[in-house]
């Protein structure tokens, strides 16, 4: 906003929505934030001395920041801005030169993006043998009242895609103007029109597909593939996904790599209870990044879009297809469900990193998605380690810890070093549901959790299970009237692989027969002595002979 010079424009500015904030003040709405969610007064009366005491000021005013917030919403937090805000501080030369670029390349038929204004500038700046020069982000805000001029004219009355731009606007009335990959990320959660089967065999039903989505490029950055309903940990595990780089195994079967990573600077979503969570709102403010909800249904189309795509173009092609209408399910979907879910993610994760991904979207022009989110960036992103992404793992609480440093979890043995000198307290384990043959134990200390140690299954150190074939596997083992151990566990998981291959051997043996039976049905050329005929109720009854040359037939029917 250029400087104001008359009070009555002073008086119009307060009028207007507040469309920013700054880090101080975002903090401050995550602190009040925490006071509106409903708890019991003496729970209540704790929060506001702590929240006194992180702000440095005295809970009266306190009191009054969370009175004047639920008046005037975010106006409440807005600081006073800046006298030189609007203006460039970039030498008058350089600006003139972007504007000048931008005008030139615009001319006729020619077209030229900011960012590759940007990219002539770093140029120039090259042959002028300057340092320091206009990043993009400046060259984008020089060109921003040129472009908006354009649109104007244009005729461009609607939010969402301006040219070649894209805002979102949220539910405080904020409009985010997406301008690079990796600025804003949305996430939402579909049950899978597939059912699945466990290690053994036996239906399990639906899973749930979490993902996330880079709303510059469309580019999928990250997925969660379970049994577990929506929840704050569901979507902690999505976003984890997304933000560590991704290494696959060759039982994958890759041939391009998912590059994506990094974190969003605003997390976009709906307005369901996974999303409003405090959890969610912890992991924003620890990794930095802000939360944000829809204005309205509508605006979720870019990450609702896809799970369209993936029936129509994946998951209907799958063994076990139910189909979206549950009237028009397929009668054979129960009987043609095989796929277990390590199986599911396997082929999932294939398919998007080698072929959706992959693909240009149609509103983005020739580049594909993965492209366009590579060259989106406008800096490299930093590598967040595992340690700092520990608050997204799965949580556990009241586990006790037993003499010798052993506990239990999904009745499977663990052990960690240094847990004996803890044995009879109570403690916290986060794990990945992928592989629970390691989890992490944290000690509550008031309001934080103290990392004591990592603790390994015993006997289970060099296996990879994950919680859903835990669990089929104590049921099986209980099914068999066995006690429940490690070395059972142990042994069913060696035996998963054998019994899959088995299992398919089987299915390819029942088509074989099935194919036979069908051209059995054919008319055969047996002799009329050969067959007994009957009468009954008016009706000619034909009874096969009961033995055939069966050589015969194969050398005649092609058997």
């Amino acid at each position: 906003m250029l400087d104001d010079h008359t009070n009555s424009d002073q008086e119009a500015e307060k009028d207007e929505i507040v469309t920013e904030l700054s880090a101080d003040d975002r903090h401050l709405l995550d602190i009040i934030q925490q006071l509106l969610e409903p708890c019991d007064r003496i729970t209540y009366g704790e929060r506001q001395r702590e929240v006194a005491a992180k702000l440095g000021k005295s809970v009266r005013t306190v009191r009054r920041l969370v009175k004047k917030w639920e008046e005037e919403g975010l106006a409440a937090l807005q600081t006073t801005a800046r006298a030189d805000k609007g203006k460039h501080r970039i030498d008058t030369d350089w600006q003139q030169f972007i504007i000048k670029t931008y005008k030139e390349g615009n001319k006729g038929s020619k077209r030229i993006t900011p960012q590759q204004v940007a990219i002539r500038v770093q140029a120039r700046a090259a042959e002028l043998g300057q340092k320091k020069y206009p990043s993009y982000r400046t060259v984008y805000r020089v060109l921003q009242p040129i472009i908006e001029q354009q649109e104007q004219k244009a005729g461009v009355r609607s939010r969402g895609w301006h040219g070649s731009r894209l805002s979102v606007k949220t539910r405080d009335g904020k409009d985010l103007s997406v301008e690079y990959s990796n600025h804003v990320w949305q996430c939402d959660h579909t049950r899978v029109d597939l059912l699945l089967v466990d290690q053994h065999g036996e239906l399990l039903g639906r899973p749930w597909l979490t993902t996330v989505v880079d709303t510059y490029s469309r580019c999928i950055i990250g997925i969660n593939l379970g049994f577990d309903a929506p929840s704050s940990q569901v979507v902690a595990l999505a976003l984890r996904h997304a933000i560590l780089p991704k290494q696959y195994g060759s039982e994958y079967g890759l041939h391009e790599q998912w590059g994506t990573y990094g974190k969003p600077e605003h997390f976009y979503t709906d307005g369901g209870k996974d999303f409003r969570s405090n959890h969610l709102q912890q992991i924003g403010v620890q990794l930095g990044f802000v939360c944000h909800l829809r204005d309205r249904p509508s605006e979720g189309g870019i990450v609702e879009r896809p799970f369209g795509t993936f029936n129509t173009d994946f998951f209907s092609n799958m063994p076990g297809y139910t189909g979206s209408n549950v009237q028009e399910r397929p009668e054979q979907a129960e009987k043609e469900a095989c796929l277990t879910l390590r199986e599911l993610e396997h082929k999932f994760v294939r398919y998007i990193v080698d072929k959706y991904n992959q693909r240009p979207d149609a509103r983005l022009g020739d580049q594909t998605r993965y492209q366009r989110w590579e060259a989106g960036l406008i800096a490299s992103p930093n590598v967040i380690s595992e340690e700092e992404l520990r608050i997204c793992l799965m949580k556990q609480t009241r586990r006790s810890i037993y003499r010798g440093g052993y506990l239990q979890f999904e009745n499977l043995t663990y052990r960690g070093e240094n847990l004996a000198g803890y044995a009879g307290e109570s403690v916290v384990l986060r794990y990945d549901p992928k592989d629970i043959t390691t989890v992490l134990v944290y000690r509550q200390k008031g309001n934080k959790e103290e990392f004591l140690a990592r603790a390994f299954a015993q006997e289970l150190e060099t296996e990879q299970l994950s919680l859903d074939e835990a669990k089929a596997s104590s049921r099986k083992i209980r099914q068999a009237g066995k006690m429940i151990s490690n070395r059972s566990m142990l042994a069913e998981v060696r035996d998963r692989e054998t019994f899959l291959t088995q299992k398919k051997t089987k299915k390819e043996r029942q088509k074989s027969e099935q194919a036979v039976v069908q051209k059995a049905k054919k008319p055969l050329p047996v002799e009329a002595e050969e067959i007994d005929v009957a009468s009954i109720d008016g009706e000619t009854q034909y009874q096969m002979p009961e033995v055939f040359d069966y050589e015969q037939m194969r050398e005649d029917y092609g058997f």
